[in-house]
């Protein structure tokens, strides 16, 4: 795993544990005069290579809240606040503010941000790279509301150390992209398409969102989860077809994530969509694939229907 996706004392921690592979290699590459030794030695750090872990994705969809860690960062950033104008604002508009001035970008970094999916405390959220704390920052918004949805894209490490955050222990997960909106705005945002009225669309493509984020245990780890919460947030048709479907008097009755029998060396999942009529129950399916082998999902096949074999 990237030791940028883990804490520094457990990147110093790790590194007091694990053994020093240069210094064995080298006692072995003295004790031996033959050429097969070199050999040998590629093979083993192949299979050791082969045995180590893909690193853990995620692609989660919640709401980021920053957190004061101790009771010494809660108090700092009080007096950061005094300094600052900030009459006639919410207590977020002022964290916001207060953040976002260059000379507090240290107060940025000594807080905690907690990824809440469905209520739930979920995940620490950190910046793989730290210069992008202005993007965590910028992503809470200047008027924060309890509607606003973050979506994380990044890697996972271990639990953070009970001491991080006033004992709060949650996985990290540590972004390389993250985006900011709410439900409304990703709504309002979709294009509609010309075979489906206004109000019909708008309504169809904010119940399957929330079908979609609503899904049990959705964290965004998964396999299933990330191609399904790349296709609420990028791929419009899924939308479109929900509307088209529920104005010709259809309900969305389900949404299953398989691993695609195309994947072959990729792991690629099919998303399929189950509509039934409301009056003859007939159901129709429809489905799309999505690549989830890397960090970044991405679409393989468009919005198609589904035949059962």
């Amino acid at each position: 795993m990237d030791e940028s996706a883990v804490t520094p004392q457990e990147s110093a921690e790790a590194r007091r544990q694990q053994p020093d592979h240069g210094a064995a290699a080298a006692a072995a590459s003295h004790g031996c005069g033959c050429g097969g030794c070199g050999g040998s030695r590629v093979e083993a750090d192949a299979a050791t290579q082969k045995m180590m872990p893909l690193p853990p994705f995620v692609y989660a969809v919640g709401r980021i809240e920053p957190r004061f860690p101790n009771l010494g960062v809660e108090k700092e950033f009080a007096q950061a606040t005094g300094r600052a104008e900030t009459a006639n604002m919410s207590d977020g508009q002022a964290l916001h503010a207060v953040l976002s001035e260059p000379q507090n970008r240290y107060l940025s970094k000594q807080l905690c941000y907690v990824l809440m999916i469905r209520g739930i405390d979920t995940y620490f959220v950190q910046p793989r790279d730290t210069a992008d704390f202005d993007l965590l920052v910028d992503a809470l918004g200047a008027t924060p509301r309890m509607t606003d949805l973050h979506v994380v894209i990044g890697l996972l490490s271990p639990f953070a150390p009970s001491d991080r955050c006033n004992g709060l222990m949650l996985p990290v997960a540590a972004f390389d992209q993250i985006y900011a909106f709410d439900t409304e705005t990703l709504v309002t945002g979709l294009p509609k398409p010309d075979r489906v009225d206004e109000e019909p669309f708008r309504t169809a493509a904010a119940d399957l969102f929330e079908r979609v984020v609503q899904l049990a245990d959705n964290t965004g780890s998964t396999d299933t989860h990330r191609a399904l919460n790349y296709l609420a947030v990028r791929y419009t048709e899924i939308y479109a077809k929900s509307a088209e479907s529920s104005v010709a008097g259809l309900s969305l009755t389900a949404i299953e994530t398989r691993p695609s029998r195309l994947g072959g060396s990729r792991n690629i999942q099919d998303v399929l969509f189950s509509y039934t009529d409301r009056k003859t129950d007939v159901t129709e399916k429809y489905f799309v694939r999505v690549d989830v082998t890397e960090e970044f999902p991405f679409l393989v096949t468009k919005l198609s229907p589904y035949y059962d074999r």
